[in-house]
């Protein structure tokens, strides 16, 4: 009887083992895996190359975990006739004891250890299951042929699991944000600004047009020379008459270097003119910084569909929403986009809403106009004037000043916290 009780007691750890090996196996991170492997980690290249074959891994857990089980049973029901005699009780104590004990102690145990520490388990277990597989590999092929029948009459086509799942782009998002505190806060805020980029067109990180600095043909030589002497920008358009009317790209380092020369004349400006580069205002920023990439350049003038500019992008606009803002020497805007002590902040309405969010934490809709004096006109559904006050999206904000039909001027308020958000606070 001892020796029944040690080898029932034996096949419930082995079942055990099998169940932590299969449940392990099918839970280990398959990426971290792969990534241990090629850094020459001799474990996980023999998990690696287990669960290449699934099919094959499966079959040898399952074809021992079954044998064990039924072994355990009958030893079960053996060991019942002994105690109890061979009767119909007996065999149903048998029955409800191995059960529980299978349940118990080969399943439910095993598993959740399997599943808690897939790497931990795993990655020991391999060195058993390789030999264990070659050793029950004729009888695995046998098992795996009669299911791969069936499972091709089913019109199943199991995918092969060597390969990890692939993740769509809002999976991967999701997981930077789910394991961020692994990583920096800087690396990850770039990880799911690079994946926000693809949702974003040049219209919406351009300078607008109102607020291009460019340089008039059609201007005095001196207020010319003045204008590119005090520039902060490397970069600017060149127009005739009307900013639209764009005739080339003027680099500010080879103007000065004529100005050194001896002078600058309007002639010898046109000459010094790189031709225009312009884009569409619906291209994604990802695919436009591709383009700057590929055409070499770093400035573009953003036109509609009927070839109106509406403003200009630089290969560091959409950098900045990759990276953040550039530390830069230019003198801050007039709007300043930070609250003022009273909890206000008095911008431009030719601002972006993009910014505004981003710089004073605000939540104003992006999925309309760009700035903010377009949001306003298509809010009140008119041209309002100075001192009408509204509420955006939680955001109070007062119009200052109105002029030739745009509203110029705003002071936004900080919205106050929401009751639920008070509360927790």
């Amino acid at each position: 009887m001892k020796w029944e009780l040690a080898a029932l007691a034996v096949l419930l750890v082995i079942s055990a083992f099998f169940s932590m090996a299969e449940t392990s196996m099918m839970a280990i991170n398959r990426y971290r895996l792969r990534a241990m492997a090629r850094l020459g980690d001799t474990a996980a290249q023999r998990t690696a190359a287990l669960l290449a074959r699934t099919d094959r891994l499966l079959g040898v857990i399952l074809l021992g975990n079954n044998l064990v089980n039924s072994a355990a049973s009958v030893l079960a029901g053996v060991i019942a006739i002994d105690l109890l005699g061979q009767n119909k009780v007996a065999l149903a104590i048998a029955t409800g004891a191995i059960t529980f004990l299978i349940v118990v102690f080969s399943e439910i145990t095993p598993k959740v250890l399997g599943a808690t520490f897939p790497e931990k388990i795993a990655l020991p277990l391999s060195y058993v299951l390789g030999p264990l597989l070659k050793v029950l590999y004729p009888a695995v092929w046998v098992v795996n042929l009669f299911s791969s029948a069936i499972l091709r009459l089913l019109g199943v086509r199991p995918q092969a699991a060597g390969e990890p799942q692939r993740l769509s782009q809002e999976e991967l998002r999701s997981l930077v944000l789910e394991h961020s505190h692994m990583i920096p806060k800087k690396h990850a805020s770039i990880l799911v600004n690079l994946f926000d980029l693809d949702r974003i067109t040049v219209e919406d990180v351009m300078t607008p047009r109102a607020q291009i600095e460019a340089i008039d043909l059609d201007a005095p030589e001196e207020d010319i020379v003045r204008h590119i002497s005090t520039s902060y920008h490397t970069r600017l358009p060149v127009y005739r008459g009307e900013l639209g009317n764009v005739v080339g790209i003027l680099h500010l380092r080879r103007a000065l270097s004529l100005l050194r020369e001896g002078g600058l004349d309007k002639q010898a400006l046109e000459e010094l003119l790189a031709d225009p580069y312009f884009v569409p205002a619906e291209t994604p920023a990802l695919t436009q910084l591709q383009y700057f990439q590929e055409a070499r350049q770093r400035l573009a003038l953003v036109v509609d569909e009927y070839g109106e500019l509406q403003g200009l992008i630089t290969l560091e606009d959409i950098i900045e929403e990759i990276i953040g803002e550039f530390t830069t020497t230019a003198p801050a805007k007039a709007s300043g986009f930070a609250w003022d002590e009273d909890g206000s902040a008095l911008v431009e309405g030719a601002s972006s809403l993009r910014e505004l969010n981003r710089k004073l934490g605000l939540a104003l809709p992006l999925d309309g106009p760009k700035t903010l004096n377009g949001l306003l006109l298509e809010h009140l559904q008119d041209i309002p004037e100075a001192g009408v006050s509204v509420k955006i999206n939680g955001v109070p904000m007062e119009i200052v000043q109105t002029q030739d039909r745009v509203v110029k001027t705003v002071r936004l308020f900080k919205p106050l916290p929401e009751p639920a958000e008070a509360a927790a606070a």
